[in-house]
């Protein structure tokens, strides 16, 4: 199954660049070192992740979560390849999304490397 209503996807960008790609934010900081290692990703390359992003939960199968007193919750795992010089990286990224009960559109909660290998 799709992620529910995925076109209309919030992904805020100050979430990605300031926490999962901030290696200076105090929790923030092992994604981002994750993001640097497996995928070459900064804090600059925000906007690169929220339309990786924003494109894979229209292709990729979410898998439903327990619900919560505050919506319901979903998963979705999809491969990020990219080239940067002579350098090719490939890894999963994991991305969190609520649907919260009075709305009926998806909200990025978090994503990250699972440290799965491919």
């Amino acid at each position: 199954m799709k992620l529910p209503n995925a076109e209309n996807a919030v992904v805020d960008i100050a979430k990605l660049r300031d926490y999962c790609l901030n290696s200076n934010h105090p929790e923030g900081k092992h994604k981002a070192r994750a993001f640097l290692e497996k995928l070459g990703l900064e804090r600059d390359d925000a906007e690169l992740l929220r339309q990786a992003i924003l494109e894979a939960i229209l292709k990729t199968d979410a898998v439903e979560q327990n619900a919560t007193e505050y919506g319901r919750r979903f998963v979705v795992d999809f491969e990020i390849q990219r080239g940067v010089g002579v350098i090719m990286y490939r890894a999963v990224v994991r991305t969190a999304w609520i649907i919260r009960n009075n709305e009926d559109f998806p909200r990025l909660t978090t994503c990250f490397n699972p440290r799965r290998s491919l």
